[in-house]
């Protein structure tokens, strides 16, 4: 089998080099770009309502970012592929009523819970990598769907009601709001260190390499002798993993299992990988453009909330962010080719 790797290494070294370190210069351009921009907001903010900058504020910010963030770090997989994840939200609040429901109704242990709920993310994005790579539903398709089975299913194992851990597990809220570290949310260690994971993944094994191979040319990569299929459902079934512990984190923070949120969740974390630099088309991204497009999302929702902007007129911000996100990418691409 031949190794994506040797094909390329058939160029001329020159020119190998030189394109690498055009990719590295313009994706340190896009991370200053939004690092830029969450510093803009962040000085805006305060002006607007100095009570922006309090430690309190600051760290409920980050708290948010968390669930954004963990869910941004999953997709950004998918998305490098040159796929999208609409299920990611809904699949969390499965996640979550699983959990609850594995805790609460079976009393099983709290650890034995959040495994129950982290697998279900992964069957839900082995699904979602089976039906686009083996039945060869399109991405969108594919998760649109699962978007609506995982809300079904949440509102049917639930009862339609929200599970509550406060008696099973007293201690369960403690996983996400608890500090580890003085005054800093666990949650927020927990996203550090999936970062950390995902951004090893993604630069240093062979999941991350196929990854960008499949994104940039899948026919290529199939012809260089890659199963692409099989590293599809990998890819997937690897995001889903991502969706599992947020849901494990929202359910925490809320001491409850919520079989109604979800929705709109997928579209922040989409709009964050698209901040950081990743490309819809595929074949680029990072992680840390990521978390700072995770941290701009989150920034800005907090700063429209602390400014008493009406939710209506929130939403309509965010999905005009949404729009300018992905108009900048296709300027991004355009200027690529």
């Amino acid at each position: 089998m031949t190794n994506v790797q040797e094909k390329t290494e058939t160029k001329p070294a020159k020119e190998g080099s030189s394109s690498k370190w055009a990719a590295i210069a313009k994706r340190q351009v896009q991370q200053s770009l939004a690092f830029g921009t969450l510093v803009i907001l962040f000085v805006f903010f305060t002006f607007a309502n100095p009570n922006f900058l309090s430690w309190s504020n600051i760290s409920g910010v980050l708290l948010s970012t968390a669930v954004i963030g963990i869910l941004a770090l999953g997709t950004t997989f998918v998305i490098v592929t040159g796929g999208i994840d609409l299920s990611i939200g809904t699949g969390m609040t499965l996640t979550a009523v699983v959990t609850g429901l594995l805790i609460v109704n079976f009393g099983l242990p709290v650890w034995a819970g959040i495994l129950g709920g982290i697998l279900t993310g992964v069957a839900i994005g082995f699904v979602n990598g089976f039906n686009v790579a083996i039945l060869g539903l399109p991405p969108f398709i594919a998760t649109l769907a699962m978007m609506m089975v995982a809300q079904g299913l949440s509102l049917i194992l639930s009862g339609v009601k929200p599970i509550y851990f406060s008696t099973a597990a007293p201690n369960f809220k403690q996983i996400a709001i608890g500090s580890a570290i003085p005054g800093l949310p666990n949650a927020v260690l927990i996203t550090i260190v999936l970062a950390i994971i995902g951004a090893f993944v993604l630069s240093k094994t062979a999941l991350g390499r196929y990854t960008f191979a499949i994104g940039s040319n899948e026919e290529a990569a199939r012809l260089s002798g890659v199963d692409v299929r099989r590293w599809k459902i990998l890819i997937y079934s690897f995001s889903g993993i991502f969706t599992g512990v947020a849901g494990v984190i929202i359910a925490s923070r809320l001491d409850s299992a919520q079989p109604q949120i979800g929705m709109g969740y997928e579209l922040q974390a989409i709009a964050a990988v698209i901040i950081g630099g990743t490309s819809l088309l595929g074949g680029r991204g990072s992680v840390v453009g990521t978390v700072i497009g995770a941290l701009i999302m989150s920034v800005l929702i907090n700063g429209l909330r602390i400014m008493s902007i009406q939710t209506e007129w929130q939403t309509v911000v965010v999905g005009l962010v949404i729009l300018i996100a992905v108009y900048a990418d296709n300027l991004r691409r355009k200027q690529g080719n």
